[in-house]
C-alpha cells in the first residue's frame, strides 16, 4: 500500500500527527518518507527508544531521529542532538544534562528538509 493511501486509511484523530504525516509524505527524500511510514503505524507499534540505545548508536556528526518516543532508561555521556515525535521528561533531562539538544520531528524537517547527516534509530 502506498504511503498516502496508508495515511488516509488510518483515520487519525490527532491533528499533530495528521499535519506531520502530510508534511513528511510531501518530502522528496526517502529518509523522511521512511520516518512517515514508521509514524503512520498504530501508536502501540511505534518505536520507543531508551537513552542508552541512543548512546550505542551515536555517530560523530550525525543527528538522531526517532520516529516514536524517547524514554529515559540508561545513561548518556555524549552530546547528542535528538529529534523525536515525543520525549519523556527524564529523557529530556538526561539529553540536556549531557550537553545535547532535543527537537521535535517538525523542527528538524523544517531545518533539514534534505535529511543531511541524520540517522534513524528504532
Amino acid at each position: 500500500m502506498g504511503l498516502k493511501k496508508r495515511i488516509k486509511s488510518r483515520n487519525f484523530t490527532d491533528t499533530r500527527i495528521i499535519r506531520l504525516l502530510g508534511s513528511l509524505s510531501k518530502s522528496k527524500t526517502g529518509f523522511w518518507k521512511a520516518v512517515a511510514k514508521k509514524l503512520s503505524a498504530p501508536r502501540e507499534n511505534r518505536p520507543c527508544v531508551n537513552v542508552n540505545k541512543l548512546e550505542r548508536h551515536a555517530s560523530e556528526g550525525f543527528d538522531m531521529v526517532v520516529p516514536g518516543k524517547v524514554l529515559g532508561v540508561g545513561t548518556l555521556s555524549q552530546k547528542l542532538s535528538v529529534s523525536a515525535y515525543a520525549f519523556s521528561q527524564s529523557a529530556v533531562d538526561k539529553i540536556e544534562a549531557a550537553g545535547g539538544k532535543v527537537f521535535t520531528i517538525e523542527e528538524t524537517l523544517e531545518s533539514n528538509s534534505q535529511a543531511k547527516k541524520l540517522k534513524m534509530v528504532m
